[in-house]
This record gives structure tokens, sequence and C-alpha cells, in this order.
């Protein structure tokens, strides 16, 4: 395949984000892209958050198959790709979109600000003389890559949307399956409309109610007062320093999960992942099936109390600003949900409200109460949302596994070290 060297400027315009004050998020009609709403490789649409202003630079507005970076902080260079399914998606500030020129393909220069050479070349190129690293655009357009005919740029990015197209409808079958058991959640323990003995919704239906102090609220008669405490139990993360940190090629490494690699209710990951030696790791630190790892301490509170549900065994750990909480058997289901309620949100944002530094620790887990449920309920829920949590397992192992063949196969394509026909 014929190549040649170009310039990234050469290849395309780099748009920076426009800066919206904060008086600007929380209302409106449209939605602003902000650095932790890009969770490689695509946007986190669901999340992202209302903003009243509209940018003058129509630049900024996204459309289906923009693609757009962090321009600054820990997670410099991840990139995401907009699915289009929400109108007037403009991008933030410390976010930048590609705008490719003529004879240059957008999916393929998508994927070549993806692939890991064009990351080490923002990391050994960025401006570290500010609290936080960054990097602008005009550093960006030096970047250089051999790259093929028009045609041949089509050809790489139709192999590697194919794997992408693939991961996103799995993304998407997970969502439903999850927003299925959050519902069925709701439906029985927030609204109490659980199937009484004779199948109705209990409390439509008139089932008897009693007033708890504690919770300053009516709950189904015979339920329980409990908190997350008396049904888990909690383990902090590795303390580890850079010093620490390892290549994923090294042997005998545990990659550790961080706050970054939660995003929604699921994990994700990128090239930024640290590894430390397994002889760091306590066994009580690894991830089995249904232990929860949660975000205990963030420089920003919408990151404190984020957390992921274990759909399988994992390789991993995770850090010492995470905890991992692991379920009794009969809690699993109930406290994934209870934890991605808005009841244990506006828990946690009242908690972290007006503390300069945003910590969880145990204690605030006591107070973290809800109406426990009597055991022929709590069973018969489980058994209802068994399946789908069974399911999102094997669909979230499928996702791992296109994942790594994709990014197995980014850098060999954009290399021409293997050829499309």
């Amino acid at each position: 395949m014929e190549m040649i060297k170009v310039t990234l400027k050469e290849m395309c315009d780099i748009v920076p984000g426009y800066a919206f004050k904060s008086s600007d998020f929380g209302s409106g009609d449209n939605f602003a892209v902000k650095i932790t709403d890009i969770q490689p490789p695509s946007i986190d649409v669901m999340n992202l958050e209302n903003v009243s202003a509209i940018p003058k630079d129509d630049r900024t507005l996204l459309s289906k198959g923009d693609f757009v970076m962090a321009m600054t902080g820990a997670t410099i260079g991840k990139v995401g790709l907009f699915d289009g399914s929400k109108e007037n998606v403009y991008i933030n500030q410390r976010v930048c979109k590609f705008i490719p020129k003529d004879g240059y393909d957008k999916s393929f220069l998508y994927y070549l600000v993806s692939q890991p050479n064009f990351r080490k070349f923002i990391f050994a190129n960025v401006d570290s003389s500010s609290a936080q690293p960054n990097i602008g655009h005009p550093t960006m357009y030096r970047y250089e890559q051999n790259v093929p005919t028009l045609d041949g740029q089509k050809k790489i990015a139709s192999v590697l949307s194919a794997l992408d197209d693939k991961i996103a409808l799995n993304k998407k079958m997970n969502q439903k399956l999850e927003a299925m058991a959050k519902r069925l959640y709701d439906y029985w323990f927030v609204q109490y409309d659980f199937p009484d003995k004779n199948g109705r919704p209990y409390k439509t239906t008139g089932g008897p109610m009693t007033y708890t102090p504690t919770l300053k609220r009516e709950i189904p008669a015979g339920w329980e007062v409990k908190n997350v405490n008396d049904v888990t139990t909690s383990v902090r993360g590795v303390s580890y320093s850079s010093d620490d940190e390892k290549s994923k090629t090294d042997s005998n490494v545990v990659q550790i999960l961080r706050g970054n690699n939660i995003s929604g209710s699921r994990f994700v990951f990128d090239s930024n992942d640290v590894f430390v030696s397994s002889d760091l790791v306590a066994e009580e630190q690894k991830i089995s099936k249904f232990d929860i790892v949660m975000t205990m301490s963030s420089g920003s509170k919408e990151h404190v109390g984020k957390s992921a549900l274990a759909l399988y065994d994992m390789p991993h750990s995770f850090g010492a600003f995470c905890s991992k909480f692991t379920p009794n058997e009969e809690a699993r289901y109930f406290i994934d949900c209870y934890l991605h309620s808005e009841i244990f949100i506006k828990y946690i944002r009242q908690t972290c409200s007006g503390t300069g530094i945003n910590n969880l620790t145990n204690g605030h887990f006591d107070k973290s109460l809800f109406a426990w449920p009597t055991e022929d309920i709590l069973k018969a829920f489980n058994e209802k949302v068994s399946a789908i949590y069974e399911q999102r397992g094997v669909i979230e192992r499928e996702i791992s596994r296109l994942t790594a063949l994709r990014d197995k196969l980014l850098p060999l394509l954009m290399n021409g070290q293997v050829v499309v026909g």
C-alpha cells in the first residue's frame, strides 16, 4: 500500500471547545461534552449535562461521526466518538474536535489520533508548567504519520469501524438490560409495588404500611431499616507511588483501577491505565464476580460515590482512592441497584457538600439507610434479575474481547504491518 508522510496540520483542522460559564450548566436545551464524558472509544451521551448558552462558533457543534479529544488533565489524549443520538451537543473548553481536510477520511483520522503512537506524542510534548498537563493544537499539528491514499484510509477505517460498531451495539444492549433491572428495583423498593400474595401491586392495592421515624416515611409492614455496611464488607484499595508503576508488558503485574475507570455503572479502560507489581496487591484487594468498586476520594464531587459491579472475576485490583464492597449473596443485586439510585446519589452529594476534600469513609455508609425487604420478597427479586445480570456479564466479556482485538489491530494497520486487501 502506497504511503506518504504528512503532518496533522495537513490532514485536519483542530477546533478547541467553548468556555461555558458555570452558570450555563444545569438548564437549557443544549448539551456540553466535558472531559469526563469522553469514555474511549465513544462519548458517554447518556450523562451529558444541559447548558443554556449557544457558542457562536458552530464548529464546536457535534454531528454523528465527529470525534473529540481531552486536551488537559490526567486523561489527556483520550478520544471519544459521537454517535449522534442527541441534538445540540457542543464541546466544552479543554476538549477539541478534529475536522478532516479534503483527501482525508474522517473515520481514518479518528483511528489515527486514537492509536498509541499519537498518545505517546501527546505525553512527550505536554506543557507541564501548569497545575495540570495540557497540550494545544499548534503542538498537535506537528505530529507526522505515514498515510495511505484516501481509498486505503477508507479500507483501514472500515475494518476497525466494524469492530467498534459491534462494541457499541453490545454496550447499548447492556444499557437496556441495566435499565430493566433498575426499573424493577424502583417499582419494588422505591414505589413498594412489588407483587403481593395475589400478584397485585402491593402499595397501590392497599398493602399495609408502617411509618418509620428513621427514614421519615412509610415502608411495607414487616420490613426493616438497614444500611450498606449491614449487608456488605469492604476493603480499601492498593497504595502505591509513581516509582511502583510498571509497564503493561512487564511480568507479574496487575492493573490498578481508579476513579477514571468507572463510568456510569461499568468499568472502562484506556491506554493511560496503571500497572503495579502483583506483590503489592493483597488477596482481599483482588476483584471477584459481584464485587463493587467505588470511588471514595476525588478532587471532583461528581466522581465521589461512582461505582461499578464486577460481572465476572477480573484480573485487576483498585487504587487507594477506591474501596471494594462485597455484598452478602442475597444482597448483591439490591445493593448494586441501590448504589445507583437517586436516593443514594442525593445522600452522597449532601455528604460532600461544603467539604474541601471529597472523601467517603466507612462511617458514611452506616448512615446510608434504606428499607430492607422481607426474605421472600428479596428472593423473588433476585430470581427476576439474576438472568439479566448473567447476560450483562456475557456481553461485557464479549466487549472486552472485541476491544482487545481492535487495540491489537489499530497500530498494525496504521503502521502498514497489516494490509487490507
